[in-house]
């Protein structure tokens, strides 16, 4: 047989932990779709996620009861991803680099920078890869902000960055997210607060200064709803991030403030909300694709035109964590990547706790 027409090596095989939101919108669908990986198992104790998982998944989907008899399948596996409640990222994800197997956690990697900073010395020191889901990387209005900043489509300078992730949900929901619990790491500044962060020092780098407010603003809630955090990172770019569950009226998405022009985008990524609807990339087919009129806008007070929104790309990540897996390239975001991030929010909640600035040694 000609060497060109080798069969390809079979698929990288995934044991998914949690199909709750983020097991079964965002690891399961991309698991599946993409190339050199297959979803292999899926852990959920509850009765009607594991007939979801068949349901969405074929009836002949393994599905185990608990973590420890999918670990004791460890040879069976190339890669665990962990999509269960924050409390519990980081004893399992410490258990399956333990059984000698790549591991990744959907954001965040753990509660506390130190705990995070275990896990990748961990993996380190057993030479499998360790990453963090922050998928957000892939928006498309993400990667449209990013592709204007290395242009230098804003100028030379970027001198302001504003990033929001903004709701109206004045009621509560309940559930583990709003638990006032430490343990449970909910609230808004290490949820939705972890994508923003990592977005802000992808873009610039690291910070050196971190000023937070937080806020509980709806009746009965324990957890933080209402967060506000400025950096200014170590090449002199400020970040100014909101998140809320409280915003009557949303704010734009992003607002990029440069020294010959400013970009300004409004809207959510459809990715999430595609996801949610069923829908599944496939190759060949555009994903992510954003309507004109949700396009940004960049210019000045004078003249500004519509700027074409990249398409979304979700997608990557997985393919990046193949690749990883396969080649021993580093994975689409790092756990120490993803150690800055919890190390700026445990500045933010310190800020935030005692009203003043805080540096950071990350520069």
């Amino acid at each position: 047989m000609d060497r060109t027409e080798e069969a390809a090596p079979p698929p990288l095989r995934v044991g998914l932990i949690g199909y709750g939101l983020a097991g079964s919108v965002f690891h399961a669908p991309l698991i599946s779709t993409t190339e050199g990986l297959t979803l292999d198992t899926v852990v959920t104790a509850n009765p009607e996620r594991r007939a979801q998982v068949h349901a969405e998944h074929g009836s002949d989907m393994r599905t185990l009861a608990t973590t420890d008899e999918l670990l004791a399948r460890a040879d069976a596996l190339d890669l665990v991803v962990i999509a269960s409640p924050n409390r519990t990222h980081v004893t399992l994800a410490r258990s399956a680099l333990e059984a000698g197997l790549p591991v990744v956690v959907d954001k965040p990697l753990a509660g506390t920078a130190a705990e995070a900073q275990q896990l990748a010395s961990l993996a380190a020191e057993r030479g499998l890869m360790l990453s963090a889901f922050h998928n957000r990387r892939w928006d498309n209005d993400f990667r449209t902000v990013q592709s204007l900043v290395a242009d230098g489509a804003l100028g030379d300078e970027i001198r302001r960055f504003e990033s929001r992730y903004e709701r109206w949900r004045p009621e509560l929901k309940g559930g583990w997210r709003e638990s006032g619990d430490p343990a449970e790491v909910g609230g808004l500044l290490y949820d939705l607060g972890s994508h923003l962060v990592d977005q802000a020092l992808t873009l610039f780098g690291p910070a050196v200064a971190v000023y937070a407010e937080t806020d509980v603003r709806r009746p009965g809630a324990r957890t933080d709803d209402d967060a506000f955090i400025a950096l200014t990172h170590a090449g002199g770019v400020r970040s100014h991030l909101w998140m809320s569950a409280v915003a009557a009226q949303l704010g734009p998405r992003f607002r990029v403030l440069g020294s010959e022009a400013a970009y300004v985008k409004a809207g959510l990524d459809p990715q999430e909300a595609a996801l949610r609807e069923g829908a599944r990339p496939s190759p060949g087919q555009r994903w992510g694709v954003e309507p004109e009129i949700a396009w940004g806008t960049l210019g000045d007070l004078d003249a500004r035109r519509p700027v074409p929104t990249l398409d979304g790309a979700y997608p990557a990540y997985y393919a990046g964590i193949a690749k990883a897996l396969r080649e021993g390239t580093p994975p689409p975001v790092t756990a120490q990547e993803a150690v800055s991030t919890i190390r700026i929010l445990e500045a933010a909640r310190l800020s935030a706790a005692e009203s003043r600035v805080v540096t950071t040694d990350l520069a």
